[in-house]
């Protein structure tokens, strides 16, 4: 049975849901109607990038060591052009398969031939399968990107559409395993909001491939057997005040590093922003090892004091020991996230910034429960994985609805953002053109139900379960 994910990077489950509804993306209603819609949580960062590890890897990012779209190498173990501070952003992209846990298996490897098109994470792939990688699709996206041209990632999803289709029917053997991510909508999102005419034709690109995957299934008598999921990797919300950490770290006297100005600058704090509304605050850029809130704070407690009063700052993570994080909200006051003998807990201590009441000894699938109704899906599993990667920042920032955290340097400016912990950038659509037996929960579930509908193990540490 082949499994065929197909990403709409950056599509929100209503946006999603309206045009079916509105007859805008016929072959996806279709699918949808005679197999299942659901809406699942992605991961923090809720960023592309991170947020792909659970469709390839079965793993929440932190789990493999990628806690952002940027982030501060702070043991020195990676040496690029822009210093320590490691961003897979446009050409960086082609690093992070390297900079993953070696040891973490991916589907590619595991139900070989395999193809992706614009995966951003394609362990086990032989060049020649990892469409959208050529030197001409990287000028194409560095023109679209540099030019603000957006409508230019329209042109790319076309293309890549394209060519995904054409060589899933000519490859022989076929593809057990194929990825295809489109990236236009979240482009056309972050430049025209996540409810606009253009956001809806990047889908209508997503949908035109479904149906050619589809036509050519039925007239091969293979539709039956073939897995297709429609997902995304985060959603969207607008945003109307950018705040520029930078500025504010500058202003009380301290040295910062920030991309994209990184090469050769010593500084007292990294600022690594994904997505643009979550970010990584690595202090004391001289050690190397990776020290805690209650060792830091008598140097910086007047500054996070003063991060947490500024209103881009939804919540503030203080990782006190890789199995204890403290969460702060100025308004709401402050509690404390803890995974202990595989079960989390959540303890409020001067108030409640998850608004979830006292918790205890919850299982992933129980503290899942218990907070996706909520204003934060999933965020005990979520900041328990995040803040107990070593290469997380010793503060991490959750931004504001209606904020985020960088404005300067963006080729287009931003009207919709995504990263955070909040339910809009956490949840994230799921269509299968079959019933399933169990209703997904999370994307990182997508993996060990591949493997099974491949017959292949699910790997050890895998953190998803399937719902097939």
């Amino acid at each position: 049975m082949p499994v065929i994910i197909l990403v709409a990077d950056g599509a929100r489950p209503d946006t999603l849901a309206q045009a079916m509804d509105a007859g805008a993306l016929p072959s996806l209603a279709r699918m949808a109607a005679e197999g299942g819609r659901y809406v699942v949580t992605s991961v923090f960062p809720a960023v592309t990038g991170p947020a792909y590890t659970p469709f390839v890897l079965g793993r929440f990012p932190g789990s493999v060591g990628l806690p952002g779209l940027r982030w501060f190498d702070r043991a020195r173990t990676i040496t690029r052009m822009f210093g320590h501070a490691i961003s897979y952003v446009g050409s960086g992209v082609r690093f992070i398969d390297g900079d993953i846990d070696p040891s973490t298996p991916s589907l590619f490897q595991l139900a070989p031939p395999g193809l992706s098109a614009l995966s951003v994470v394609r362990r086990g792939l032989l060049s020649r399968d990892q469409l959208g990688t050529s030197p001409l699709y990287a000028l194409r996206g560095a023109i679209a990107h540099f030019r603000g041209d957006v409508r230019g990632w329209l042109d790319i999803d076309r293309r890549i559409g394209h060519e995904f289709t054409s060589r899933l029917h000519a490859m022989q053997p076929p593809s057990a395993f194929a990825l295809a991510a489109f990236m236009g909508v979240d482009k056309m999102s972050h430049a025209q909001g996540h409810d606009s005419a253009a956001t809806i034709e990047a889908l209508q690109i997503v949908d035109s491939v479904a149906a050619a995957i589809r036509s050519r299934a039925e007239s091969l008598g293979t539709w039956q057997d073939t897995h297709i999921w429609v997902t995304s990797d985060h959603g969207h919300s607008p945003v109307h005040h950018h705040d520029e950490l930078v500025a504010f770290f500058s202003d009380r006297g301290r040295s910062t590093v920030a991309h994209p100005l990184t090469i050769g600058l010593r500084g007292d704090v990294a600022i690594m922003v994904s997505g643009n509304a979550m970010a990584h605050l690595y202090l004391d850029l001289q050690d190397r090892t990776r020290k805690f809130w209650p060792r830091l704070a008598p140097k910086w407690t007047e500054d996070i004091a003063a991060l947490l009063q500024r209103p881009s700052v939804d919540l503030m993570m203080l990782p006190h020991s890789t199995a204890l994080c403290e969460v702060r909200s100025a308004a709401r006051g402050s509690a404390f996230v803890e995974l202990r003998n595989d079960k989390y807990h959540y303890h409020p201590s001067d108030g409640d910034p998850l608004g979830l009441g006292d918790l205890n000894g919850l299982s992933s699938e129980e503290a899942h429960e218990a907070t996706f109704a909520s204003a934060y899906p999933d965020a005990l599993v979520q900041i328990a994985q995040i803040t107990a990667c070593a290469r997380s920042g010793d503060v991490l920032l959750s931004a504001t609805p209606g904020w985020d955290f960088r404005r300067r340097f963006e080729p287009v400016p931003h009207v919709s953002t995504h990263g955070a912990l909040t339910r809009d950038h956490m949840l994230v659509p799921l269509i299968t053109n079959h019933p399933v037996p169990r209703t997904p929960r999370r994307t990182v579930d997508l993996m060990p139900s591949a493997c099974v509908a491949l017959g292949v193990d699910v790997p050890a540490g895998v953190e998803g379960a399937s719902f097939l």
